[in-house]
């Protein structure tokens, strides 16, 4: 059986990762200031609490609610072996959003996002192909080439490597998309729907809502804010992994505690001692009277004679030739074809030795 003392350590701690993103942290950061009051959009409405000069206040109770549904919703595809790819390509998210998916090896974009990148992967693949073939050491794209050759070989390289920095190790489309600014990347977002892959999304005053499968109403502006709401998602993504891990090490604990299953020795000895060899069916003797019906029927053939080959090879006389005249072509055939007769008759010798 599993330990469940370290099953309910990790729900517990679950528990207190949901307890962790309080009202107070996300004051503290500034996720409740919104856009200029102009600039909202409608559908946002539910989410704002107040207007205070000319800025909208969002609601931070909602912010928790939403963002707990969200967490809950990655741990399950995390729980399936899914993989989630992190999307943020401005200024103030760049360097966060890499380092917190670096923290749960995860895939990530924080250059300009590609047009295709999910609904055209199959050609973002062959780039990465490309990609992996120039860095590879020792490659033979670079044999026979001119200096200037190489240098644009180079360029294209760098340039590859920033593209599909984060995603280069991504082999299928990803399970969720979790996106900081929605108004910015809207093409990630669009492309996504159209694949009908679900979207977390930090969504500020000034977007809708209701195009994201798992809204969280927050400042996406904010440092601090995008720290704070992208490091409880990977937490929790982290914890459902350590989980997993627990469970593994329990199993494998359990199976070196049980006794080694015993073999007798008469199944060793049934795999490795040698096959007994197939005896010959004994021959059918038949009567005398039916085989001198047989014989009427079926003339029997008689049994070729022997032929004798003497011991002695015979010779024969070799055509004397004068030194000083030169063997004509057909001489030269015969005796060609004397020594083909002799080599013949030795070989039958041998078999015949043999036999």
């Amino acid at each position: 059986m599993v330990n469940l003392a370290h099953v309910n350590d990790t729900n517990t701690q679950r528990d207190n990762m949901a307890e962790q993103v309080s009202f107070k942290d996300l004051l503290g950061t500034g996720a409740h200031f919104g856009h200029v009051t102009r600039k909202w959009h409608p559908n946002y409405e539910p989410y704002i609490l107040m207007e205070r000069n000319g800025v909208h206040i969002i609601n931070l109770e909602e912010t928790i609610k939403h963002l707990n549904t969200a967490i809950d919703f990655i741990k399950k595809v995390v729980e399936k072996n899914g993989e989630i790819l992190f999307v943020g390509t401005k200024k103030q998210a760049k360097d966060i959003v890499q380092q917190e998916a670096d923290r749960c090896s995860m895939f990530y974009i924080v250059e300009r996002w590609l047009g295709g990148t999910l609904t055209n992967f199959s050609t973002i693949k062959k780039s990465i192909k490309r990609l992996k073939a120039l860095e590879k050491e020792g490659s033979t794209i670079y044999e026979n080439l001119t200096k200037k050759e190489i240098q644009m070989l180079n360029r294209e390289r760098l340039k590859l490597s920033d593209q599909h920095r984060g995603i280069k190790d991504m082999r299928r489309l990803p399970d969720a998309v979790v996106i900081v600014d929605v108004d910015r990347e809207i093409t990630a977002l669009q492309e996504a729907i159209r694949l009908e892959i679900p979207v977390i999304a930090i969504v500020d005053t000034n977007c809708d809502p209701r195009i994201v499968d798992y809204p969280i109403p927050a400042n996406d502006d904010s440092i601090r804010t995008i720290q704070l709401i992208l490091s409880a998602i990977v937490d929790g993504i982290l914890e459902v992994k350590n989980a997993d891990a627990i469970i593994e090490e329990d199993l494998i604990v359990e199976a070196d505690e049980k006794e080694p299953s015993t073999i007798k020795a008469e199944e060793i000895k049934e795999k490795f001692e040698e096959k007994p060899v197939a005896k010959a069916k004994p021959r059918v003797e038949l009567k005398p009277e039916v085989v001198q019906e047989v014989k009427k029927v079926v003339p029997v053939e008689e049994k070729p004679k022997k032929v004798e080959i003497s011991d002695k090879p015979k010779i024969e006389k070799k055509v004397e030739v004068k030194s000083t005249q030169k063997l004509n072509q057909k001489q030269k055939q015969k005796n060609l074809l004397q020594r083909k007769v002799l080599n013949q008759r030795q070989r039958l010798r041998k078999l015949q030795n043999l036999q």
